[in-house]
């Protein structure tokens, strides 16, 4: 099963992901159960009501959370929030799992503000993310994700929007998005963009949950059969689309899946030589691949087509080889996804011709079959230790990996 975030219009709060939950399917009873246990954690605290009801944002039918609370309190000590919610798990008997990803979603928040202001994780008071609703949207969350079975899929998530214009909050105003929403989606594997809304669309606490849900980034939908989709409403209402975080449960196929660069540029005045030293040079770069095509262009000039498959981390370094190496005018950008069959590294000891040597392999599986490949570097190292050609030596070492797999 996978399960699809997409909060590429209205971005993501934590209580527009629990009433999606919701809508997915998530026992709301037991929610709210939960909810009102935890909620004697929290001091000089209180909820008046607690209900998830039907609404409609721009004529789509969704759950919004009604939360009515007493409360007292202008800030809050992080570590005093963390206990709540540390206790709350172990008084609503939450799996492991579930309590290390609800302490993981109050630690990162913690830690974005301990890293913003320079004090202390100890020392972190909040302000906003001091009420009671921080402990709604994590417990809450943290129960119907465990209801749903949802931390033993794949939840991958499409770029989060963050809005626009400026905030304003306990520290003054400052451009959107703010810098505890920037700060938590540092260094993660998540991706934002802006867009002309003049407010914020993804909130802090909605940013530390994603960032400890999601397992990767996708651009697009992955290819799935749908079976559920839930819509969770925010509080705010825009003119131009619906505040609604949609989050769509389906069955995947067996890949694994990842987005890469596709660089591409036409050459037509270089040598084998320096084509062949290029390949090389990219490869070190860190490309995953590098092809080189023959082909005729306009007049019926020959040209060498180079692609190439990179990641954005090493998109800037090859983007340099390509054009000191080649000189090319011009590289085609474009963003791929690929969808990979599942496969685990491997090394072993085997002994062949009396010698013991150290062999790496892949191992893929897909739809009940399994293959291996040995990696090229250690059948060309052994095939000339043991005086053999690389195709017999491949078979004598895929003969002995058989064997140690079987046993």
């Amino acid at each position: 099963m996978v399960l699809v975030i997409d909060p590429q219009i209205a971005g993501i709060s934590g209580d527009m992901l629990l009433c999606s939950l919701v809508d997915l399917g998530a026992d709301k009873d037991k929610i709210i159960s939960g909810i009102r246990k935890s909620e004697k954690f929290f001091s000089n605290s209180s909820i008046k009501k607690i209900d998830f009801e039907k609404t409609q944002k721009h004529g789509i039918d969704s759950i919004c959370l009604v939360l009515e609370i007493n409360e007292n309190v202008h800030e809050r000590k992080g570590s005093e929030i963390k206990n709540a919610i540390s206790k709350s798990a172990q008084e609503i008997n939450l799996s492991p799992k579930a309590t290390s990803f609800a302490e993981s979603c109050i630690d990162t928040l913690i830690s974005s503000e301990s890293k913003i202001h320079g004090v202390p994780e100890e020392s972190v008071h909040f302000h906003e993310a001091s009420s009671i609703d921080t402990l709604v949207d994590i417990v809450g969350i943290t129960i119907a994700l465990e209801d749903l079975g949802l931390f033993d899929e794949k939840i991958v998530c499409l770029p989060i929007a963050v809005g626009g214009g400026s905030v304003t909050f306990s520290h003054g105003t400052m451009s959107n998005p703010a810098s505890a929403i920037l700060e938590i989606f540092k260094n993660s594997n998540l991706e934002i963009k802006g867009n002309d809304a003049n407010e914020e669309l993804t909130t802090p606490t909605g940013a530390c949950i994603l960032v400890n849900l999601a397992d990767e980034s996708v651009k697009h939908y992955p290819q799935l059969k749908l079976e559920s989709i839930g819509y969770g409403a925010g509080q705010k209402d825009f003119e131009t689309f619906s505040n609604v975080l949609k989050i769509v449960r389906g069955t995947g196929n067996n890949f694994e899946m990842d987005s890469v660069k596709i660089l591409e540029t036409n050459v037509d005045d270089i040598s084998g030589e320096i084509l062949g030293n290029l390949i090389e040079k990219i490869m070190e770069k860190g490309a995953k691949d590098v092809s080189i095509y023959h082909g005729i262009t306009k007049k019926g000039r020959p040209t060498n087509l180079v692609s190439v498959i990179c990641t954005d981390d090493t998109v800037d370094e090859i983007i340099d080889s390509l054009i000191l190496e080649t000189g090319t005018l011009g590289i085609r950008i474009s963003d791929s996804n690929r969808f990979i069959v599942p496969r685990t590294k491997h090394d072993v000891s085997i002994n062949l011709n009396g010698q013991s040597f150290k062999v790496h392999y892949k191992k893929s599986s897909f739809k009940g079959k399994t293959d291996f490949k040995i990696e090229f570097d250690d059948l060309k190292k052994i095939s000339n230790i043991v005086d053999k050609s690389i195709k017999e030596t491949d078979v004598l070492l895929r003969k002995e990996i058989e064997k140690l797999e079987i046993n």
